[in-house]
């Protein structure tokens, strides 16, 4: 028993010893003006992945937590309607292209008719000049020079107008393809699908989501510093991160959004000291090379500390130190060097 409480106050007492290094080293940091902290969670890039077309879903090849790929096929929604309206489309094509055919030989038929229209009148013309001819003559072969013209003329506008028809016709069966392709809901990136909204059988009004996927490339962490802090925080400082899950492995980070106006304080946001009325609100956003090696780690809702730099001379303090396997890479020059000031 006694060897009991033995261990018992030796864990206290090494319990107690560690909180206090703790304590001393945050302590250490607060008071030091060239850091600035708070408190905020993981968030990232969202996109729902939603139907174009109102209509049923037929299948849904994505489950949640599945990582894709940009281009990924995640879910079909039915087609049968719309490739009824495209064989529909082409045959009417096929017909508009008959009526061209029609039209083209109907102007072969008028050109003759106006070509030997056209030497006639002109021999009449040539005949009437010279009195070999009497004026009626020449006047009936001017009119059938003029008829002919005419029929001719109307022979190329109907020409035209079925090659417009044409036109209209394959711009409808485009449309109705490009229609059949958004069935086919592809990611647009690369992530992670967080949650279903829909499943196959439910039918959709258009712009009906089915998938939320994440953007695990583009993550960050948002929260808010008071109005005496924001205005020393640059674009670009660099941050790190300390997750509850991983309190002894920085994140690295860079300033990527200050607020310009100032707003009371969320009341989901807890704060060092006594909250205070006015805050801004500051996004510190983690390197996607870095996301991309661990990406299959990353997890948005992640509660944690962002430590900002306001002093970029200034060292960091050893528990923000960055370790070996998370340092983010630069190029510069021709040299990759690794950065863990």
């Amino acid at each position: 028993m006694k060897k009991l409480i033995i261990v018992l106050v030796i864990i206290a007492v090494a319990g107690l010893g560690i909180y206090t290094l703790k304590s001393w080293k945050e302590s250490a940091i607060y008071s030091n003006p060239a850091f600035t902290s708070g408190n905020g969670r993981l968030e990232a890039t969202e996109v729902s992945i939603a139907a174009k077309q109102a209509g049923k879903i037929e299948n849904i090849f994505a489950r949640e937590g599945d990582f894709v790929k940009k281009g990924q096929h995640l879910a079909q929604m039915q087609t049968n309607v719309l490739n009824a309206e495209l064989a529909q489309a082409k045959a009417m094509i096929l017909v508009k292209e008959g009526e061209l055919a029609a039209a083209k030989a109907e102007k072969m038929h008028k050109q003759s008719n106006f070509d030997n229209a056209r030497k006639r009148y002109e021999r009449a013309k040539s005949l009437y000049t010279s009195k070999a001819v009497s004026l009626q003559t020449y006047e009936n072969d001017e009119s059938l020079y003029k008829g002919a013209s005419a029929e001719l003329a109307s022979a190329n506008a109907k020409i035209k107008q079925a090659e417009a028809a044409i036109v209209a016709a394959k711009a409808d069966a485009d449309r109705i393809q490009a229609d059949i392709d958004d069935c086919k809901l592809v990611a647009p990136l690369e992530g992670r699908i967080q949650y279903r909204v829909a499943e196959p059988g439910e039918i959709l009004s258009s712009g009906g989501r089915v998938l939320n996927l994440v953007d695990l490339t583009d993550v960050y962490m948002t929260f808010f510093v008071p109005e005496t802090v924001a205005g020393k925080i640059r674009l670009g400082a660099d941050v790190r991160i300390l997750l509850d899950a991983l309190p002894d492995t920085p994140i690295p980070a860079k300033i990527s959004y200050v607020a310009e106006n100032a707003q009371f304080t969320p009341k989901t946001v807890e704060t060092r000291v006594e909250r205070q009325k006015l805050m801004f609100r500051v996004k510190a956003r983690i390197a996607p090379e870095l996301l991309k090696k661990y990406i299959t780690l990353v997890k948005t809702g992640l509660p944690g500390v962002a430590w900002v730099r306001l002093d970029p001379e200034e060292e960091w303090p050893a528990f923000l130190r960055l370790k070996k396997n998370i340092q983010v890479k630069k190029k510069d020059g021709n040299k990759a060097v690794s950065k863990a000031k």
